[in-house]
């Protein structure tokens, strides 16, 4: 699905929200004017004058509006001149920033329930105004309400790449021996070269993952793996505050993980809990007394220490 963005002044927004009242929606995203769903595309007015037409006929829709012009996508050049600095954040360029950088974060490691979803998106040095617009930032400082709302929208706006790790794998892999690190390593990886495809001839100037574990570490993980990210790849903790590209990736992975617990919560029957609290035992014990230990897989990461809290409140239970 392709995008084109206008910049318009009120007076035009106006004239478009006249235009298209008969497509108008309830919702809107934060920021906006408003929205409006037509048979050739989505159209969506910011107050900072920006206006986002998505769909197959975006770019005959916003033809239309002929006293704007689209934003031009600028080729993307490999920095040469970024130095390195030895900062807090990482070992990061100076400037990324305001780079095209792919940016990748993953969700769901520390949750009982649910699977490890992994993003990488890439976002172009132009539509990062766009993002900010949009309400991009970490997913951690927004409700699920919000990152639903914003991951609907730019989803349709960057390149990226989703890969869920289920549970019954996850177990799997964790119960042959390998760590948590060492899939989220694979997973990180897979997921840029998949972006990287999807863009290609285009480079970035900078790959950002948000950090986990040590650079020397993250690439020990990836021996024996067939194809490595290695060019301009840098990472830092709390890299969603750095780039946008990563704050994008960690919204629509949160997203991507909010859809699975809800699709785990229509098989269980019950509303299944996040995180790893007493709340998330309670749940785990309530779904072996439902539908027996053996669905246990499927559902949770069965190495955490509330595996064994549940049993003990089943026990409890059946006294």
């Amino acid at each position: 699905m392709g995008n084109v963005v206008l910049n318009c002044d009120l007076t035009e927004i106006t004239k478009m929200k006249n235009y298209y009242n008969s497509f108008l929606t309830d919702k809107t995203p934060p920021g906006s004017i408003f929205a409006a769903k037509t048979p050739a595309c989505m159209i969506t007015a910011y107050k900072s004058g920006k206006v986002l037409f998505q769909g197959n006929n975006c770019e005959g829709e916003a033809s239309k509006w002929g006293n704007s012009t689209p934003k031009a996508s600028a080729p993307i050049r490999k920095s040469n001149t970024a130095a390195k600095t030895g900062s807090a954040k990482g070992n990061v360029p100076t400037g990324i920033g305001l780079m095209s950088a792919i940016g990748s974060d993953e969700v769901g490691t520390g949750d009982f329930f649910g699977p490890i979803t992994v993003v990488a998106a890439f976002v172009k040095k132009e539509d990062i105004p766009l993002l900010k617009e949009l309400g991009v930032r970490d997913s951690k400082d927004l409700n699920d309400e919000k990152i639903i709302a914003i991951a609907k929208v730019i989803k349709d706006v960057v390149p990226y790449s989703l890969l869920t790790l289920k549970n019954e794998k996850y177990n799997r892999l964790q119960q042959s021996g390998m760590s948590q690190g060492k899939m989220k390593a694979i997973l990180h990886n897979q997921a840029i070269l998949h972006v990287l495809e999807k863009i290609s001839p285009a480079k970035p100037e900078a790959i950002l993952i948000d950090q986990f574990v040590q650079e020397s570490t993250y690439f020990q993980h990836l021996k024996g793996q067939k194809a490595i990210a290695r060019e301009n790849v840098y990472f830092s903790t709390k890299a969603e505050g750095i780039h946008l590209a990563v704050a994008a990736a960690s919204i629509l992975a949160r997203y991507a993980f909010v859809q699975y617990i809800d699709k785990l919560s229509a098989a269980a029957g019950f509303t299944i809990p996040k995180g790893a609290g007493s709340q998330v035992d309670e749940a785990a014990a309530k779904l072996i007394l439902k539908k027996g230990q053996d669905v246990l897989p499927a559902y949770v990461k069965l190495h955490f220490a509330n595996t064994e809290k549940a049993m003990n409140l089943v026990k409890k239970k059946r006294g």
